[in-house]
């Protein structure tokens, strides 16, 4: 009976730390780590996002998603320049994750144009490294490799941390593509300040 309970123990320290360990980023050049409890934290979706971007913005008569890395927020604005959603967004880092040995995983730069899409079956081909399979749900692809794409909430946190991509949780990312993207769409990603 001890030896069961001792075991019980055992499994749950064990249970805690993997959860500890999986939600926590740590970049080998740069000391990052956002915490356990913003990860798990749902009140973060609650935020007034749309209140960290400008209400409205030249859009030369076109939809465009804007990205702001330094308000951690992501806006849809339609073709008369006014904001109609805003959400939380997770874009590339200075340093890059453990598994990517480039010096900058920042997301460019500039303005872009979707140049494709897919559906809740998007995948990464690169990440993790070496084979890739991580899932990209609701993907807009605007600069090479980069995407807006869907993410699980656990990883869609208010710090640049991914490889390049902008990460949206699931529901926005399906949102913009069903209702406000195409091929074509602008998005543009204002610079980082640091």
């Amino acid at each position: 009976m001890k030896k069961g309970l001792l075991l019980l123990k055992w499994i749950f320290v064990c249970f805690i730390f993997s959860l500890l360990i999986s939600c926590t980023n740590i970049h080998p050049t740069n000391t990052t780590t956002y915490s356990y409890n913003q990860a798990l934290n749902p009140n973060r979706f609650n935020e007034d996002f749309a209140s960290r971007l400008p209400p409205e913005m030249d859009t030369n008569g076109k939809k465009m998603v804007l990205v702001d890395p330094n308000v951690h927020a992501w806006g849809a604005y339609d073709q008369d320049g006014h904001l109609v959603r805003a959400g939380i967004a997770t874009a590339g880092g200075a340093t890059c994750p453990p598994d990517d040995p480039a010096p900058d995983c920042r997301t460019g730069v500039g303005t872009f144009h979707i140049t494709s899409m897919r559906g809740e079956d998007c995948y990464s081909k690169v990440y993790p490294k070496p084979h890739g399979g991580g899932l990209m749900p609701y993907c807009m692809y605007f600069n090479n490799g980069e995407a807006l794409h869907g993410s699980p909430d656990n990883v869609v946190i208010e710090a640049n941390v991914s490889h390049g991509c902008v990460r949206m949780r699931i529901q926005d990312a399906q949102w913009m593509q069903e209702n406000f993207a195409q091929v074509g769409t602008t998005v543009k990603v204002l610079p980082y300040n640091s």
